[in-house]
């Protein structure tokens, strides 16, 4: 049915369900433990927005703000080079001015404050349970979906599949301590897309080869179907990558953290697509009744 070599994808599958449920483990454990650390947007803090005669160094204006103990400081540019923004996370409604002032006090006249805000916790807060009401509902419409294009054992695999891709890459966050902030939140709702995408491709040239290959054992037609798609898969990822790549060092800190959730999420959203998703339809006993009912089958079948 194909002219290529078909790669025996599945004939790991055992293995690589253990090493999926490690990485869970531990990302689910460094989430409890260590939890998230929750950017500016989540928490509260200060935000001061500067403009410069000359665009500065951001190294120097770190080092000022780390010098008088606020190690914390996010510190970026804001549209034009000469403008500059800082954000901190804080309880103090009056820090924002604090800090524009010592800046100020710094630069002399080659600064000044075009504004200072203060935004308090219970807006980080409705922020945060929207935000995870917002994923809940992305996955909730998800699970519908596959389940009226395809069928219920193949939503149940891609639900798992990309709840997997989820809490791998928060669990990355909470390991390494990396700031979560709102375009975070939003490269996590890309990674969703992404992954089902893959996701879909497979199941769907499964779903074909099925009502063709009607002799194949399952595990074959999931290798096979995965092996006729790997060319469009890595193609896309590979493509995928390289952006997120030149937005990771050349986008600016602003987007830093957007960049480094994507390069986890499509990387590891690549694994599970080939690995996950196809593994759990074969666990779950996938036939082709489940696909064609079998009168409809029979009535197939009995055509002259």
């Amino acid at each position: 049915m194909t002219n290529i070599k078909t790669i025996n994808f599945l004939g790991l599958r055992k293995v690589f369900f253990v090493v999926a449920i490690v990485l869970m483990i531990a990302s689910i454990g460094s989430l409890v433990v260590k939890q998230l650390n929750l950017g500016l947007d989540f928490t509260g803090g200060a935000l001061v927005e500067l403009n410069y005669t000359q665009p500065p160094e951001l190294e120097d204006i770190r080092t000022v703000l780390r010098g008088n103990g606020w190690n914390d400081a996010v510190v970026q540019n804001f549209g034009a080079s000469t403008d500059v923004l800082i954000r901190l996370p804080s309880d103090n409604p009056d820090l924002g001015a604090e800090i524009a002032e010592l800046v100020k006090r710094q630069d002399g006249n080659d600064v000044s404050v075009k504004r200072v805000e203060f935004i308090g916790p219970q807006v980080g807060e409705e922020l945060r349970d929207k935000g995870g009401i917002g994923m809940l509902l992305a996955l909730g419409g998800i699970l519908l979906y596959v389940s009226l294009r395809f069928q219920m054992k193949f939503a149940v695999a891609a639900i798992v599949a990309l709840f997997h891709d989820v809490i791998f890459t928060l669990g990355v966050f909470s390991l390494f301590g990396l700031s979560f902030d709102l375009t975070v939140l939003a490269a996590l709702l890309a990674v969703i897309g992404y992954s089902l995408n893959d996701t879909i491709v497979v199941f769907d040239r499964v779903r074909e080869n099925m009502r063709v290959m009607r002799k194949t054992e399952l595990t074959d037609i999931i290798n096979i179907s995965t092996t006729q798609t790997l060319g469009r898969t890595l193609a896309t990822s590979f493509s995928t990558i390289l952006v997120l790549l030149a937005l990771f060092y050349f986008g600016g800190e602003n987007i830093h953290g957007f960049a480094t959730a994507l390069l986890i999420g499509v990387g590891v959203g690549t694994y599970s697509s080939i690995y996950i998703a196809g593994g759990l339809l074969v666990t779950m006993k996938l036939t082709r009744d489940d696909l064609i009912p079998p009168q409809i089958e029979e009535a197939i079948d009995d055509r002259p």
